[in-house]
């Protein structure tokens, strides 16, 4: 890389190495140039193997550093996508020294012809705390990936034998509905609140071998009722949609866990399905054990969204209402006040 600088601009150059495919790290036609040039405030001009940014000395040194991240991750085999482009850009503009080619190339678990990895720096420090701590809770909203990346996890740990099973459970109560007025037998009324659970388990195992690791208890799936009474060891234990516990069956699944075993706490406390308004066990227990050691808090945002990209702008607006309307009451009670 050289620079020169004129009046408060840079001129720096990212010289690409022999044998890397350019059309790898720009795009078959151009696209994530366009994201990278869309992102900053910078002129980029790339012929042949060298790629020329002109801008304020900050933007041009935040794009250097990104060409030798993507270099990096395209070295590693990673496949790239405007949308990893741009969580990379997101990753440099953010303080920490976090590197996007170590947080985008870190593989959890290869099955079924792919690789699970996180997407963004907050899944990524999430995966290293289940790694670290043998209770973790990771609450944000749908689609950050708490549920999906906490079984590759535990499917990861299957393999190498760190556990003897998983056990994954839900609170039977969603949106609404109730087991009572669903037709068929218990298990039948049990199965939509546990499909979400058997649908990953399809994303990281061979369908074929599901049921025979189901019969042989190596991976149950149920719902949070039938944990009550037990002592789980040896196992990575599961616990989604949180939200929807109450702060009696949060101590209860807690004080399940055994030797050798670690737990995973996922859920969402804006998506409460509980009725008559009663409170989240997942809320509660945010306040009586922050701060204990090897228990772990992640906490994902909007920012961590990995569906589409409205998801994260439809989590924002939705805030947005929910912080409105909880201070309307309160701007009111001030405005009576001041009437008196």
């Amino acid at each position: 890389m050289s620079e020169s600088v004129h009046t408060h601009r840079t001129q720096a150059k990212v010289v690409i190495p022999e044998g890397q495919a350019m059309v790898s790290l720009l795009g078959s036609r151009d696209e994530l140039l366009r994201v990278i040039e869309n992102a900053f405030d910078a002129d980029i001009h790339v012929r042949g193997n060298e790629i020329t940014i002109t801008g304020s000395p900050e933007e041009s040194g935040v794009v250097v550093r990104l060409f030798e991240e993507l270099v990096e991750l395209v070295g590693s085999g990673a496949e790239l996508t405007p949308d990893a482009v741009e969580r990379s850009i997101s990753m440099l503009r953010m303080t920490g020294g976090d590197r996007p080619a170590e947080v985008l190339s870190l593989d959890i678990l290869s099955a079924r012809g792919r690789t699970i990895r996180p997407k963004t720096l907050n899944q990524k420090r999430y995966v290293d705390a289940i790694d670290r701590h043998t209770i973790v809770f990771g609450i944000g909203p749908a689609g950050t990936g708490k549920t999906y990346l906490a079984m590759a996890k535990a499917v990861k740990a299957l393999q190498n034998k760190r556990v003897n099973r998983i056990i994954l459970t839900r609170p039977a109560v969603e949106a609404g509905e109730r087991l009572g007025f669903l037709p068929g037998t218990l298990y039948e009324k049990i199965d939509p609140y546990l499909r979400p659970l058997y649908d990953a388990l399809h994303d990281m195992l061979d369908p074929d071998s599901i049921p025979r690791l189901m019969a042989a208890g190596t991976i149950e799936v149920a719902p949070l009722a039938y944990m009550r009474g037990r002592t789980l060891n040896d196992a990575f234990i599961i616990l989604d949609e949180a939200q929807n516990t109450s702060p009696e069956q949060m101590k209860m699944f807690l004080t399940r866990l055994g030797f050798n075993s670690k737990i995973v706490v996922t859920g969402d406390v804006t998506q409460i399905d509980l009725p008559g308004g009663q409170e989240s066990g997942l809320k509660v227990v945010q306040h009586i054990l922050e701060g204990i050691e090897d228990i772990h808090f992640s906490r994902l945002t909007s920012a961590d969204v990995v569906r589409h990209k409205l998801v994260s702008d439809i989590v924002d607006a939705y805030g947005r209402y929910d912080a409105a309307m909880a201070s309307e009451p309160r701007a009111i009670a001030k405005r009576q006040r001041g009437r008196r």
